[in-house]
């Protein structure tokens, strides 16, 4: 269902809006010709998603604020707007297998949905799935590695985690799980005995930062041990 959208809705309705949604803004007005055809066409294309690409329809004798801000220079003017930016634009009108096209281009890959639809719900077999659908990915490669620290899997995180690359997400989980194998109850203490060997021991260097990278940068221990990290190594 296509919305009408003011200079004051502007933002809720297609800035906000095309960060989960795409969305087709129409700047149209009811003296031009073309619209009374294509509008009809955009309607028709993007109800048939099913809300997975939204219209958004402007008139520019009412909103003449939104015309200026876009630099609309002759209505129709159709503006893609995605993740909160306008993506493209095209202006006059279109046959309707070329708005067939585009909007079937702005639609979600399956494939990306549901691992979506597996990670939200979190189960370890859903878990399994999405990774087993996009081995690659690093979001369902991490919650399935979180899950099993969690669980008591951290041996089989820490052998998941390298098929995708290095990021901080995978760094504090591989840490985490690191730990939870050879647990700490007192990380100043731990932190405090490991700076003794950290110069010759390559074990004890990557058990401290393992530390370091469990208690995040938030805790402000974390700066001053990195600090004492350097001065050790450097």
């Amino acid at each position: 269902m296509a919305v009408d959208v003011t200079d004051a809705s502007f933002q809720t309705e297609v800035v906000e809006k095309s960060k989960t949604t795409p969305v087709l803004v129409d700047f149209w007005a009811p003296w031009c010709e073309p619209c009374k055809t294509l509008t009809p066409i955009l309607e028709r294309t993007t109800d048939a998603t099913g809300g997975q690409v939204v219209l958004a329809k402007v008139n520019i004798d009412e909103n003449p604020g939104l015309m200026q801000a876009f630099g609309i220079k002759s209505v129709p003017t159709v503006v893609i707007f995605k993740d909160g930016q306008p993506l493209d634009a095209f202006m006059g009108g279109q046959p309707e297998h070329m708005i067939q096209n585009l909007v079937t281009s702005l639609l979600p890959d399956p494939t990306q949905v549901r691992v979506h639809e597996l990670l939200e719900q979190g189960t370890e077999q859903a878990l399994r799935d999405a990774v087993a659908l996009v081995p690659g990915n690093e979001d369902a490669v991490c919650s399935l590695a979180e899950f099993l620290v969690r669980t008591g899997g951290a041996e089989e995180a820490l052998a998941l985690l390298p098929r995708i690359p290095e990021t901080e997400r995978v760094r504090r989980i591989a840490a985490t799980a690191r730990l939870s194998l050879n647990p700490v109850d007192d990380f100043d203490d731990q932190l405090q005995s490991l700076l003794e060997r950290v110069r010759d021991d390559e074990a004890a260097r990557q058990e401290y930062l393992d530390i370091l990278q469990t208690m995040g940068p938030e805790d402000p221990r974390t700066a001053k041990y990195r600090k004492q990290l350097t001065a050790r190594l450097f």
